[in-house]
């Protein structure tokens, strides 16, 4: 059978604000094409890019170490908790208010599986309302997804925790169990609400605890 992948991912850009107070990525040439052809013979050139950016850029996925000092950092996350994950999506009433509570995951299975929060809140990407009043989940929610068994937490919104809780319970809850985080999805309404695979992949960096993905559902 034929696969079909669903790019879950916003598009890094020069000059793109992710959250406000963060630097946006500053992209351009190391070695131009133009630069590079007196290093080749005639008609051959390369371009080597560069990037300047911090971690929280696009969509990214958080490790333990983003919470914790001790925590695994991206480098020791295995393979196994970031791709090829039976995966569920839910999708909560835009009109019951920001907070996504427990109760919207009660009666399903989530053990081992990734559990991934269709807010619809992506529409908003790169407005001014991206960054303001961006629905959340609360405490209670992620200590049901843990004990529940979920094995990574995604949603498609500025970010999983409540901002103006300084405590950060959700990334507290799920990091500090060895639940990576994904946060700034896109595209969660052309997934199913389940029968696929997710796929959550940053750059393996040593003492790092964030780094943006190229997420994708893999379907059939």
């Amino acid at each position: 059978m034929s696969k079909k992948f669903i790019d879950l991912s916003h598009t890094v850009e020069d000059g793109m604000i992710t959250y406000k107070g963060l630097p946006a990525p500053v992209i351009c040439d190391f070695l131009s094409r133009e630069d590079s052809r007196q290093n080749y013979d005639p008609g051959t050139e390369f371009l080597i890019g560069k990037i300047e950016m911090v971690a929280n850029t696009g969509t990214y996925l958080d490790a333990p170490f983003h919470r914790f000092t001790n925590g695994k950092d991206l480098s020791e996350l295995p393979l196994s908790s970031l791709a090829n994950l039976d995966c569920l999506v839910f999708r909560p009433d835009p009109n019951a208010g920001q907070a996504v509570d427990k109760t919207m995951f009660k009666g399903h299975d989530l053990a081992g599986k990734a559990v991934l929060v269709d807010t619809g809140w992506s529409a908003h990407w790169r407005t001014d309302q991206y960054f303001e009043g961006h629905p959340f989940l609360t405490a209670a929610a992620a200590e049901y997804l843990r004990d529940a068994g979920a094995v990574l937490v995604g949603i498609d919104s500025l970010n999983i925790d409540d901002t103006a809780d300084g405590s950060r319970p959700v990334h507290t809850t799920l990091l500090g169990s060895d639940i990576p985080v994904v946060e700034h999805l896109t595209n969660l309404a052309q997934l199913p609400d389940n029968g696929f695979k997710f796929f959550a992949l940053p750059v393996k960096v040593k003492t790092f605890g964030s780094f943006p993905v190229r997420a994708f559902g893999m379907l059939g």
